[in-house]
């Protein structure tokens, strides 16, 4: 947790007054907005765009001004965590189940800073669950044609019945044990049909921040 949320303070040193801040969404994204509900306490003036609801509601409750898509051009800054990062910066995301929002986020972003604790720096990909958003009608044949890419996929339960996204769809955990090309697998998955996005972010983070357990950080060099 300190590891974390070291990372997640050193990230939120960047947000500057009239940002409009992308909030990404899980464990680690939870510190961000936790300490930009502090800032904006103290003066900060900021608005921002949350990726997940639960996201937009710990934002809410800080007090955290919230505007939509619709309402804005570009977002200045996102700061987001990853599942697992490599050495150019590929990023694998989704365990919190909003990678679709978060790409579309990351990608409407002038930057993307990625926080995140140093167990999920990699050499390779593929060791995390890789994360497929597909849609509910025929998920079942959408299952069988990403085992045919040599993975083992899973649809993710939630208890007893299937995890629903927020956009209302199914997340599949595929397990590759490594990813030699994560450039063109990304492409070729996201042509598959009834696969909305796979968590792969591919050349979009600009910075990323790594926080030890002794509460040091410190930003990569790509």
């Amino acid at each position: 947790m300190e590891a974390k949320r070291a990372a997640a303070e050193k990230a939120a040193e960047y947000v500057r007054d009239g940002m409009i801040v992308g909030l990404g969404t899980g464990s680690t994204a939870y510190w961000v907005i936790q300490k930009l509900g502090e800032m904006t306490k103290n003066g900060l003036s900021m608005k921002a765009v949350a990726t997940s609801t639960p996201s937009e509601l710990l934002a809410e409750e800080l007090g955290i001004t919230l505007v939509r898509l619709s309402e804005i051009d570009e977002i200045d800054l996102t700061i987001d965590g990853a599942d697992e990062i490599d050495g150019e910066w590929n990023l694998i995301k989704g365990g919190g189940g909003a990678l679709l929002r978060e790409k579309i986020i990351a990608s409407a972003s002038k930057e993307l800073i990625i926080i995140a604790d140093e167990s999920k720096v990699v050499q390779q990909l593929g060791r995390f669950p890789l994360p497929i958003e597909i849609v509910q009608f025929g998920h079942e044949l959408t299952l069988r044609k990403l085992a045919s890419y040599g993975c083992i996929p899973r649809l993710r339960m939630q208890g007893e019945e299937p995890f629903v996204t927020d956009n209302g769809n199914y997340i599949v955990d595929c397990e590759f044990g490594k990813i030699d090309q994560p450039r063109e697998l990304h492409t070729e998955l996201n042509m598959i049909p009834g696969v909305v996005e796979n968590g792969m972010f591919i050349n979009l983070a600009s910075k990323v921040i790594i926080g030890a357990l002794d509460g040091s950080v410190k930003e990569l060099v790509r």
